[in-house]
């Protein structure tokens, strides 16, 4: 009996261990897949103190992926969104995000989804305040394939801001 228990409480353990590493947003050593979406650069950039500045921060999403752009056509998909946490030295004035493509999926040939796939890029307007700061911003999007999506993320977009 006591065998049987401790088989069942190491599967446990086993199974929380696969699903917090599929939570990881790396690579999965079960399924070696990479993220559904990576923030590519730039690193860092430097801008006027107290003036707005653009900033292009590029993106990836994983072959056979996509998501919903900025601005989905219907109420219950999940916009991608950008934004930047009070606090960081850095304020997010506006985002300008790229046009969607219209993609129509096999399961339902009359719906044309908005979506982004491939690379695309965000455009932040920021205003930063004088020095350096390291800028832990945020992307939330929900990545599907051509039959699922992937419950909705939010991955971290650091890039340093030298404000002079």
């Amino acid at each position: 009996m006591k065998t049987k228990i401790r088989v069942a409480v190491v599967a446990a353990f086993a199974m929380f261990a696969c699903l917090a590493q599929g939570q990881s947003g790396g690579m999965s050593r079960a399924s070696a897949q990479p993220a559904a979406v990576q923030y590519l650069y730039p690193e860092q950039v430097t801008l006027v103190a107290g003036k707005p500045g653009s900033v292009a921060l590029h993106f990836r999403i994983a072959p056979g992926m996509h998501i919903n752009s900025h601005t989905p056509r219907e109420d219950y998909l999940i916009p991608t969104t950008f934004s930047i946490p009070d606090g960081a030295g850095v304020h997010l004035k506006d985002a300008v995000y790229p046009a969607g493509s219209d993609l129509t999926l096999p399961i339902d040939p009359k719906t044309k989804l908005s979506v982004y796939t491939g690379e695309f890029i965000i455009q932040a307007h920021i205003v930063a305040v004088p020095g350096n700061h390291l800028v832990e911003a945020k992307l939330h999007f929900q990545a599907c394939d051509s039959s699922q999506c992937l419950p909705p993320r939010t991955i971290p977009v650091t890039f340093d801001v030298i404000g002079k």
